[in-house]
């Protein structure tokens, strides 16, 4: 990986329809002041550091607009 993101969201693609933000344990997750292209406002993880990479936003996003990465342990 070559972020230290734990949750990416594909902005362009993401339509607002905030079900991720329900379901994250951490409540980081909100949606963006900006506006995509499509007009939609995105969502996007705002404390990477509290994100535990438990998935829940990937399952529930109707749109597979999110990638969740779990560190690996050595």
């Amino acid at each position: 990986m070559t972020s230290d993101k734990k949750v990416i969201f594909n902005e362009e693609r993401c339509k607002g329809c905030e079900l991720c933000t329900t379901v994250c344990p951490k409540e980081i997750i909100k949606m963006a002041e900006k506006i995509n292209s499509h007009g939609y406002h995105p969502a996007e993880v705002v404390e990477q550091d509290k994100c535990i990479s438990c998935g829940r936003c990937a399952l529930i996003c109707p749109d597979v607009v999110i990638e969740v990465y779990r560190p690996v342990n050595k």
